[in-house]
């Protein structure tokens, strides 16, 4: 598919039509070359509609189907908005380059089914090949079970690595790990966005993870964090990955923790993780970061939310946001408030005591000192020791936080406790049986159907 890769965006970008003709026309080509098309003189389509031959389409064929319907739907979309001039040359080119890619990819010359798909996304990550990033974290986020044991391959080669990695640093770790949460609309996506580029300016390599709450009611989510970073995501030494919650609990995903591995592997040296917006309770991301950083906007309460227990007992450093213009006053208020509660807190370690700092993202004052606080908490861990042993404390925690996960998952998907669930679940929607004696029967009948 050598003239898809060739394909000419400069030229064809300032024919807006007829490059969309043009890249129709070359996927068509694509489907009529495709191995449906020579063995059984049908397209990939054609075949996936007929229900005699469904079953004996290759894997291939179905991706360039659903490839061709999804490139097919995206230039509807686009040939609409030339019409209406509501697209800038810049903009196409971009996207045309989306569908080329996309399209070549089902057709590269090597077979990645016949080649392990673990050693190429192992390798490829270990390179700080981008692509192959993404795909790891995909499918570490997967729930199918063939891509479960394919990521339990993958991370063990990814520790295997990382840890040839950690004895060459000579005792400094490979990343600093920082969390940032906060109320939603405390500035976490634009303090990110300005801290970021900072960070990239000093030389680091910077991996953003995000997290965006799921829909209680579709179970979808936006994934906009990501738009709100339009410069950061333009950095070469910058990478953005947005997962949504999918109802789990803390501000964080199940499986934040192996996406944080996993770019250490590609190289990035800063990871930052993004929680939703969180409340004073829920602070899992503090049992995966290095450092946890608070971000406050003015007008979040007096000092006596400061004394409250939950997360104000975890956190290490405090960011005031939006400290200019008008709000300046109050944000010089609120950072005296809170100074004075921290110190009514107890120190989690000796030789720390949490800061208060204010910071612009407007106006970049801040992020400096913001960076400063830092390495400060860093190379305080580093001399006492408590560093490491923080990491492997947190990694006991999500050992027995994914023991209880696939517990869960283990008893819903059991047959025996589907055939009798419903009988339980009319008994407490009734009234004759409580919420907690159902779920007593439930476990009593899943261990003793163990026990036979």
């Amino acid at each position: 598919m050598e003239y898809l890769v060739d394909y000419d965006l400069e030229e064809n970008a300032k024919k807006p039509h007829h490059a969309c003709d043009l890249l129709r026309y070359d996927l068509k080509m694509c489907l009529l070359e495709s191995d449906c098309c020579k063995k059984y003189g049908k397209t990939p389509k054609q075949c996936l509609q007929d229900e005699s031959m469904r079953d004996h389409v290759d894997d291939e064929c179905r991706r360039l189907a659903y490839t061709f319907f999804e490139c097919k739907r995206s230039m509807i979309d686009m040939r609409a908005r030339f019409r209406g001039r509501k697209i800038n040359v810049m903009l196409l080119r971009n996207s045309l380059l989306t569908l080329v890619v996309r399209c070549c990819y089902q057709h590269v010359k090597r077979q990645l089914t016949n080649e392990n798909i673990v050693d190429h996304l192992y390798n490829g990550t270990m390179n700080g090949d981008r692509s192959c990033l993404a795909k790891s974290i995909t499918l570490i986020e997967s729930t199918n079970e063939i891509k479960r044991k394919h990521a339990k391959e993958l991370l063990t080669k990814v520790l295997s690595g990382l840890k040839q990695k950690q004895e060459k640093k000579q005792g400094q770790p490979i990343s600093f790990r920082i969390g940032l949460t906060g109320a939603p609309g405390s500035g976490k996506s634009t303090f990110i966005e300005v801290f970021g580029r900072y960070l990239i300016e000093k030389g680091h390599k910077v991996a953003v993870l995000t997290v965006d709450p799921s829909s209680t009611t579709t179970g979808g989510s936006i994934l906009g964090d990501k738009t709100r970073m339009v410069e950061l995501s333009r950095e070469r030494q910058a990478y953005i990955r947005s997962s949504p919650s999918s109802g789990s609990l803390g501000g964080v995903t199940r499986t934040t923790n192996d996406s944080i591995v996993l770019c250490e592997l590609a190289g990035y040296d800063i990871v930052l993780v993004e929680t939703v917006g969180v409340g004073q309770s829920e602070y899992a991301v503090a049992d995966m970061v290095d450092m946890l950083c608070v971000l406050l906007p003015p007008g979040s309460g007096d000092e006596m939310q400061g004394i409250k227990k939950g997360i104000m007992e975890l956190v290490d450093l405090m960011i005031i946001t939006k400290a200019d213009g008008e709000l300046l006053p109050e944000v010089r208020r609120l950072q005296t408030e809170y100074s004075s509660a921290m110190r009514l807190m107890r120190r989690r370690f000796h030789n720390w005591t949490p800061k208060v700092i204010s910071v612009s993202s407007r106006t970049n004052i801040g992020i400096d000192k913001a960076w400063i606080n830092m390495l400060n908490y860093q190379n305080k861990m580093l001399e006492s020791n408590q560093f490491f042993l923080k990491r492997k404390h947190q990694l006991k925690k999500w050992m027995w936080s994914n023991i209880r996960n696939y517990m869960l998952d283990y008893f819903l998907n059991d047959n025996d406790i589907q055939t009798h669930i419903k009988h339980y679940e009319n008994d407490v929607e009734n009234g004759r049986m409580t919420p907690g004696l159902a779920a007593d029967e439930v476990l009593k009948l899943f261990i003793e159907q163990r026990r036979l």
